[in-house]
């Protein structure tokens, strides 16, 4: 029979799944809408989509290193605890292969991968928020390529905090360019630099920050002739807390990122170059919500 749209609407207000999900139980319902509900609570799509507007703000950051491709995956969930759960866990391993074997342009072309098994990464999804019975969110990945060097890897915090740092080098398999490649990743994310270096560091970012500076300058009430002199300086500063190569190394301070691996460079005979870098921090940007459990029960009890 017709399914109208009308029909559809009313399925999709009542149930939050997708709209091509409720025409198709509409349809083996042969327009029943209890029927049509009760299908797609069978197939969790109901539950899923209702939990899919909850802040999911926890989870999990993983790399995964598959033929010369290094993958960088936060995957979100709503509790720790069950970030923690094998079932969660799986998932997310799953998701870091289908970006291995696809190697899609962005998320959505992750998301319309094939998971491990057939479906896509996206359906494999919904299974999962109706499986674990929490809002489930592949949020963001990354992916390197080297075939000048290699890609090192750092996960801090069991996947709170992940990098992957792309160097070129021909020293690729040298155990001291490894390890030291594992230190600097290190360094990326106990320091969180913003930058690699200072050419990268936008004119308009620089601008501003000259402009904070000449204000604090003058207000602090310094002579109007060596103010310019006094902002160059603090610009130095400015490019050594937010450049890595820039940065005070955090396993040796008195030396910058750039001078470490000069040394090394200069030590080995051959070329370490750091090529760019990829920080991923499990749920920064996400506002989580603030739950006053006191007022609940005292609302409850009402």
């Amino acid at each position: 029979m017709a399914i109208n749209a009308s029909d559809v609407a009313a399925l999709r207000a009542k149930t939050g799944a997708g709209m091509m999900d409720c025409k198709k139980a509409l349809t083996e319902a042969n327009g029943n809408m209890d029927e049509a509900v009760d299908i797609l609570r069978k197939k969790g799509l109901s539950a899923a989509a209702k939990k899919s507007g909850r802040v999911a703000a926890e989870g999990i950051v993983l790399t995964r290193e598959k033929d010369g491709r290094t993958v960088l995956v936060e995957v979100n969930s709503e509790t720790d605890f069950v970030a923690k759960t094998d079932n969660f866990l799986n998932f997310c391993e799953g998701v870091a292969a289908a970006a291995l074997a696809a190697a899609p342009a962005d998320l959505e072309g992750l998301k319309q991968a094939s998971f491990p098994g057939g479906k896509s990464v996206a359906e494999e999804t919904t299974n999962a928020v109706a499986k674990i019975g929490e809002n489930i969110q592949v949020r963001r990945f990354a992916l390197l390529e080297n075939k000048a060097g290699f890609i090192a890897s750092y996960i801090h915090g069991g996947g709170k905090i992940g990098v992957l740092l792309d160097i070129t080098t021909g020293a690729a398999d040298n155990a001291k360019v490894q390890e030291l490649g594992h230190q600097i990743a290190m360094h990326v994310a106990a320091a969180n630099p913003q930058y690699l270096c200072r050419e990268e560091v936008p004119e308009a970012v620089i601008a501003k920050e000259k402009e904070i500076m000449m204000e604090k300058a003058k207000a602090s009430g310094k002579p109007e002739n060596i103010l310019a002199k006094i902002v160059d300086g603090q610009i130095g500063k400015f490019f050594g807390e937010v450049c890595l190569l820039e940065q005070a190394y955090v396993i040796d301070p008195d030396k910058k990122v750039k001078d470490v691996v000069a040394q090394l460079a200069k030590e080995l005979g051959t070329e370490i170059k750091l090529s760019r870098f990829l920080r991923f921090q499990l749920g920064e940007g996400i506002e989580k919500k603030a739950d006053d459990f006191a007022k609940e029960v005292a609302a409850m009890a009402k």
